[in-house]
């Protein structure tokens, strides 16, 4: 499987990056080790958790997600030199002094991560959220420190437009401090505004990789919710109902279209446009057994025609839209 390169942090990964959100949530810990040991037998090497993850299922406080992958490498001689973990700070966990991006906060919160992982260093560390209270110079002084004592490999932001990432950048070459090597933003075949334009620009031009996630829409480019009766199917079917209107069924029209065209699966075809998409680094996939991670493998390969793109560009454009 081909390597893609992660903007400037010296990373090379496989073009579909895990999203360890549904660890603890949506699969227990039996099956988050299965699916996490598929997806390495799949060629792929990049997992994504956050410390806050997965605080909002009944019981959890947050780090579960950091904590089933460390015991997972534990558990695999070996495993830690085949994978890069990505994981975030930044959102609350458990009280108010437990959040956001103070210099003070970052020095305690990766300590929690790097005990839950049980690794000496992450790979990639992400401010999770824009924290408006807390000067950039702080952050990145934070970062700076982190990455001077080896416990950090590379920095990146999610969830920041392009006028917060700009004037990031800006702090960065003043000071001499780190910069933000990646982005997370939202980005898939419906929801294309927050990262299509200035934002997307700005990546490509200073060379910032960019991961993306809700890559599948909480499911919905699956195919597998069609209509509102459709919804109780998983847990996270409630966040699905919003996609459900003309132009969402505009574009799983096309991507069954393309998907019988080329003997894919919807979801394939979704992945296979985001992974070809300007700017785009890898998408962020999740999955709770081993029949999507293979579909994730097939995405990978899967090369679609200029005509299956425009295709899929038509179908969730804004003009679909109106």
């Amino acid at each position: 499987m081909d390597k893609k390169r992660l903007g400037r942090t010296g990373l090379e990964i496989s073009p579909i990056v895990f999203g360890g959100n549904v660890f603890g949530w949506t699969i227990d810990e039996a099956t988050s080790v299965d699916v996490l040991d598929a997806f390495v037998d799949h060629g792929f090497d990049a997992i994504d958790t956050a410390d806050v993850y997965s605080a909002w299922a009944p019981g959890n406080s947050g780090g579960e997600s950091e904590a089933i992958i460390g015991r997972w490498l534990k558990s695999r001689p070996g495993m830690r030199e085949k994978v890069k973990i990505f994981t975030k700070v930044g959102s609350e966990m458990g009280s108010p002094e437990r959040k956001g991006l103070s210099e003070r906060w970052i020095l305690s919160a990766v300590e929690e991560s790097l005990r839950r992982l049980g690794v000496e260093r992450i790979d990639l560390y992400f401010s999770h959220w824009p924290d408006d209270g807390t000067a950039f110079d702080e952050t990145l002084g934070a970062y700076d420190k982190l990455l001077k004592a080896g416990k950090i490999g590379a920095i990146g932001a999610s969830n920041l437009d392009a006028d917060r990432l700009s004037k990031s950048l800006s702090v960065a070459s003043v000071t001499g401090l780190p910069r933000y090597d990646v982005l997370q933003p939202e980005y898939n075949l419906y929801d294309r505004g927050a990262f299509v334009g200035p934002l997307r620009d700005l990546c490509v031009a200073e060379e910032i990789g960019v991961v993306t996630y809700y890559s599948l829409a909480s499911g919905f480019l699956t195919g597998k919710y069609r209509s509102k009766a459709d919804l109780s199917q998983s847990k996270r079917g409630g966040g699905v109902g919003k996609y459900l209107d003309d132009r969402g069924l505009a574009i799983l029209t096309a991507l069954d279209d393309v998907a019988e065209k080329t003997g894919a699966k919807p979801a394939e075809v979704a992945l296979a446009w985001l992974i070809t998409s300007r700017g785009v680094t890898a998408p962020i996939a999740s999955a709770t057994s081993r029949a999507p991670v293979e579909s994730f493998a097939r995405a990978a390969t899967l090369t679609l025609s200029p005509s299956d793109v425009a295709r899929l560009d038509a179908a969730g454009s804004a003009k679909a839209a109106a």
